[in-house]
């Protein structure tokens, strides 16, 4: 006889759940949009042309480095890691605020410019992330139509 909580019928049914949710064309694409955003923001110093090595530069490479490592698993283990889009969507706050936060980096309109548009985006993808959270089994996904498409 299982005694461990992980064998409660509860558990069971919100880990199944959250493989529907994972299947979904939209879960499916806020993980791309968010690896993509990710990896823009590690190579913008170089794409954008701020690429001296200033702390802006390394910033940017690091922030958008562990964004995309904690969004990158986000469908595949679900149900372990949808916690991790807070702070995604923490890194994205700081993308917005970063060039003037940072000492030693002059605010420039390129730089400002890249980094509050792909801030923005990295706060909005961890927010849709967190969004397919609250969506439970028998409720909303029921009441919006999307319980149908979880399941294809």
């Amino acid at each position: 006889m299982p005694t461990g909580m992980e064998h409660h019928p509860d558990i069971v049914e919100l880990r199944e759940h959250y493989e529907r949710v994972t299947l979904t064309p939209r879960a499916q694409g806020v993980e791309a949009l968010a690896v993509l955003a990710g990896l823009f923001l590690a190579a913008s110093p170089w794409i954008v042309g701020f690429f001296p090595f200033t702390p802006l530069t390394v910033t940017c490479l690091i922030v958008g480095l562990a964004y995309t490592a904690l969004m990158a698993g986000y469908g595949s283990a679900y149900e372990r890691t949808h916690a991790r889009a807070w702070a995604a969507a923490a890194l994205g706050v700081w993308t917005i605020i970063s060039p003037w936060a940072i000492s030693g980096s002059p605010a420039r309109g390129k730089n400002i410019t890249t980094c509050v548009i792909v801030g923005t985006v990295m706060f909005l993808l961890g927010l849709a992330a967190l969004s397919m959270a609250t969506i439970t089994a028998n409720g909303a996904a029921m009441r919006l139509g999307r319980a149908g498409r979880a399941k294809g």
